[in-house]
């Protein structure tokens, strides 16, 4: 076997390997739920290689914790949609539709992350709220709120670069690593693709063949400020980009086959369409493989 060939059979997700890296260590992913859904679909492809009676999953308010008790190692995952304190931190009662963001004020989710092996963080989808972001210059618990509004990607890159500083500050490169994955695209306009229907991502069971492809809600500005941050950063930060390769997925949502927080009208039920999830993914699926990519980044950089 040719060393090309075997090097790229070793970066083939295989996850008693991965078990076995993360032996006595501890994995953390940081941000909003596709972020989580990511964790989740990582932890099924490592349950498999466990036996039931060495592996657990608890929840304590925003921390999810997956324990794999042969390897003392843990496996996790922080609900902290903005990576900053927000209005929006609940981890269950958190949809609020005029969200504020405290500034560069980060330490109240920071203390959970300190001691992690590696950390993965994600934010972007609670952020597409127009141009302008509010910045909370003071406390939620103050009376009066002061706060100011700031262009979204001057908002964004300020709190990446509080993520950033506090990477430097707490984690040493020799022992520990930092990920930072890209924006995750929704599908819900299919007249994007170029299907004049008034679709959506409803019923959609073949992938976007246009590798050119850039849907409208992904914004590029966004994407440079995410390289602006950790290209610059004195402690590396890896960027696994998932946004190209995911864009062409339209076929790869939840869609309907969701768990509803809320009972669907008969209005809803009547039309798929309109209650169809186009934001978060199927698992199995699409978030399998931006676990690929991460794995690759991890143990083969």
């Amino acid at each position: 076997m040719s060393v090309a060939v075997a090097t790229t059979i070793e970066k083939i997700f295989n996850a008693t390997l991965m078990l076995e890296m993360l032996r006595g260590k501890r994995m953390l992913f940081v941000g909003d739920s596709l972020n989580r859904g990511q964790y989740v679909s990582l932890v099924c492809l490592l349950h498999r290689a466990i036996p039931e009676s060495s592996k657990s999953m608890e929840t304590f308010d925003s921390l999810t914790v997956f324990r794999a008790k042969d390897y003392n190692a843990t496996i996790e995952f922080y609900w902290a949609p903005f990576l900053a304190e927000s209005n929006s931190d609940d981890a269950v009662v958190h949809r609020v539709t005029d969200r504020i963001v405290r500034g560069t004020a980060i330490e109240k989710h920071a203390k959970f992350w300190k001691g992690a092996d590696v950390v993965v963080f994600n934010t972007y989808l609670w952020w597409m709220t127009g141009q302008k972001m509010k910045i909370l210059q003071n406390s939620f618990e103050d009376q009066n709120k002061d706060i100011k509004e700031m262009e979204t990607e001057d908002a964004y890159g300020m709190v990446l670069n509080a993520v950033a500083k506090w990477v430097e500050n707490n984690m040493d490169p020799k022992s520990s690593r930092a990920f930072f994955v890209t924006m995750s695209p929704t599908h819900t306009q299919s007249k994007d693709w170029g299907d004049k229907s008034d679709g959506n991502c409803y019923n959609q069971t073949n992938p976007i063949k246009d590798l050119s492809y850039w849907g409208p809600g992904t914004s590029k500005g966004l994407m440079r400020v995410i390289g602006e941050v950790f290209s610059a950063s004195k402690v590396p930060v890896g960027v696994v980009n998932i946004t190209q390769l995911s864009e062409y997925r339209k076929d790869a949502h939840t869609q309907i086959y969701k768990k509803q927080w809320n009972p669907l009208t008969p209005e809803q039920i009547a039309n798929p369409k309109s209650y169809a999830d186009c934001t978060h993914w199927c698992l199995p699926g699409l978030q399998d493989t931006w676990n690929e990519l991460l794995y690759a980044k991890l143990f083969f950089p």
